[in-house]
């Protein structure tokens, strides 16, 4: 594994270096799904018209800010996991390593939120257009812990794809299950499935439907790879993304719920 690149007197970590790359993917992922909803965005008096393409670059802020938030919600979840190796040692918040998907779920929701109202767009449709691109970008950021060998690494394996990491910034020599490699391919077909579920929205379906699918999909496919991680168990023998991950599937349950909900008092109205 590469954890760091050495470009003459420049030191680069992979991990930071994917998670860049997966920021910039998904803000063109994030502008395409913007580009395709402008024109019934405009008739509901969302966005700004503007009849210069160079001016459409929602996505690239979206992305710029929701990112950011999302990398400093990750840092400070993961640490706080640990409040007594943060007291002892308060540069934790500072590292360059360990990052909480949960947390940064948290952060970059927290973002979108307020840059939905930015842009007049009602919340659960808003959540419509960016969960492809966020599926997208943690995808390729999962590819940055495997070149990091961060630890972020399934438990042994005699599968003939397993993998050592000797230089990874967590080194094991046993062969493991590579999970970032899965957590990519299995990311990279939720945001698949998600781009195809957005389609169906532009013709007048009840928003919300593509976010509850990315909560729901995401939280089933963490909570089981968990089960090959070798993070430690805590809540009812579960770890903390295994806990987070049935939140996050309840949380889409009781939102299709809803949706399905006040889709039939509609058409009672009607």
């Amino acid at each position: 594994m590469i954890p760091f690149l050495h470009l003459g007197p420049l030191t680069i970590p992979t991990f930071g270096l994917m998670v860049a790359a997966g920021l910039l993917v998904s803000a063109y992922v994030l502008q395409a799904d913007f580009d395709r909803r402008r024109d019934t965005f405009l008739k509901s008096g969302y966005l700004k018209e503007s009849n210069e393409p160079s001016h459409h670059d929602e996505g690239f802020l979206v992305i710029g800010i929701a990112g950011l938030s999302g990398l400093v919600g990750a840092r400070l979840y993961h640490v706080l996991e640990s409040p007594r190796e943060l007291m002892a040692n308060p540069s934790l918040l500072v590292s360059r390593f360990g990052f909480a998907w949960f947390g940064g779920f948290l952060g970059g929701f927290v973002a979108l939120i307020f840059l939905a109202k930015y842009y007049r767009i009602p919340a659960l449709e808003f959540m419509d257009v960016c969960s492809p691109a966020a599926a997208v970008g943690y995808a390729i950021g999962r590819i940055g812990c495997l070149l990091s060998g961060d630890g972020d690494y399934g438990v042994p394996t005699k599968l003939p794809w397993g993998m050592s990491f000797p230089n990874g910034v967590v080194p094991t020599t046993a062969r493991v299950h590579p999970t970032p490699i899965y957590e990519f391919l299995i990311w990279m077909l939720i945001a698949t499935i998600l781009w195809q579920l957005g389609k169906k929205t532009l013709g007048g379906e009840a928003p919300g439907k593509v976010f509850c699918a990315y909560l729901i999909s995401t939280g089933v496919a963490r909570f089981g790879i968990e089960f090959i991680r070798i993070n430690p168990k805590s809540f009812l023998g579960m770890s903390n993304a295994q806990t987070a991950s049935l939140v996050s599937i309840l949380l889409g349950i009781i939102l299709v719920v809803r949706i399905k909900s006040n889709k039939q008092k509609g058409n009672a109205t009607v």
